[in-house]
């Protein structure tokens, strides 16, 4: 057996070291609250009502970026024009501007001092605390992990199998439907959880936005901040178990598809 250089046993140690700062601070979490902290609090209607809240506004934020994000990562994925790179760095943007940023920038057009707001009153639509605040960060935010997603899943479809299609009579729409779709579907599988999964853990922007109703981690912060660690840990602790959950399940629905292919 070959003896093991040195930068082997570097890059084994840094792999070693990444994956305890991130294990060590959940396992810690995750074990502290006592079985009985645990069953109290799933019996908490505010808790529960808020895990589902995020799930819901999530699950509204992943749907949004699938209906309205599909088309423009083909777009982005099929055609080379003046300006594509702006348009992929705008849309890129919210991942780097930071949370609280986000929720005054959607206050600045959804507020009453803005047209927009204004329109969005006189129909009855309410953004500042309502769901249809809370969608709207989670929309935000979520967005461009969807969008890149399916467009590297577009990217990795040949484009001959469209230009046959088309070459035979078919039209774009009928293409897309039943070559380029079912093909890619599995990149859009994958942007829905990293959409989702963004979405569910925001926390800045919907505080500045809408505080109420409170999403999970709004109410985990409350409780931190009124109660301490204590009474916070078992909160985080169901949040990231039915988080889990519910990735793990898409997950293996996406294998077990892969596998009757």
């Amino acid at each position: 057996m070959a003896k093991k250089e040195l930068f082997f046993w570097i890059t084994i140690s840094c792999g070693i070291i990444i994956l305890a700062f991130i294990l060590l601070p959940l396992i810690e979490m995750m074990t502290a609250p006592s079985f009985s902290m645990l069953k109290e609090t799933i019996q908490d209607k505010d808790v529960v009502r808020s895990i589902w809240l995020s799930i819901y506004t999530a699950g509204l934020a992943a749907l949004i970026a699938f209906i309205f994000g599909t088309p423009l990562a083909y777009i982005l994925a099929r055609t080379t024009f003046r300006g594509k790179h702006l348009i992929e760095s705008i849309i890129d943007l919210p991942i780097v501007i930071p949370h609280p940023v986000v929720g005054i920038a959607i206050l600045s057009v959804a507020g009453k001092n803005h047209w927009l707001g204004q329109f969005f009153s006189e129909i009855g639509i309410r953004i500042m605390g309502s769901v249809t605040g809370i969608v709207v960060v989670l929309t935000f935010v979520g967005l461009p992990f969807y969008v890149n997603a399916v467009k590297n899943g577009f990217e990795s479809i040949s484009p001959r199998l469209e230009n046959v299609s088309r070459s035979l009579g078919a039209s774009m729409f009928s293409t897309f439907s039943r070559i380029t779709f079912p093909l890619a579907w599995r990149s859009m599988l994958i942007g829905i959880i990293m959409c989702s999964a963004r979405a569910i853990s925001e926390f800045g922007a919907v505080v500045v936005v809408a505080y109420h109703p409170m999403i999970a981690p709004v109410l985990l912060y409350e409780r931190f901040e009124s109660y301490g660690l204590k009474y916070s840990q078992p909160v985080a602790v169901w949040l990231v178990s039915v988080c889990l959950a519910l990735f793990l399940i898409l997950r293996i629905l996406t294998l077990r598809n892969t596998k009757d292919e």
